[in-house]
């Protein structure tokens, strides 16, 4: 198993989808500043796993990034992704981390 799915799914929960995106990926600096980004409430109102994603990355990457997140998920944005539910939020982590 992925290791950012894997502490997005441990019980207890401890991190949101965007901590366990930048944790999985080794970037403990970027836990405590996403720590709000879950839950539809990224920026932007962006998939928090796709933002931490985007937080990790150049911007010169950010447009291929985004364009490759909606092909794999049908969206960027959290809402649309849950409202849809065909794409649980730890595949959303799992994508992200593969961005």
């Amino acid at each position: 198993m992925n290791k950012a799915v894997e502490i997005y799914t441990r019980i207890p929960k401890t991190h949101n989808c965007a901590q366990a995106t930048a944790e999985g990926c080794g970037r403990h600096d970027l836990v405590e500043p996403l720590k709000t980004c879950g839950g539809g409430r990224a920026p932007e109102g962006f998939c928090g796993a796709l933002y931490a994603a985007l937080m990790m990355n150049p911007p010169e990457r950010h447009a291929s990034m985004i364009e490759a997140f909606h092909a794999a998920v049908g969206s960027n944005y959290c809402q649309e992704i849950k409202a849809v539910g065909t794409v649980p939020c730890a595949r959303c982590v799992e994508i992200a981390t593969g961005l």
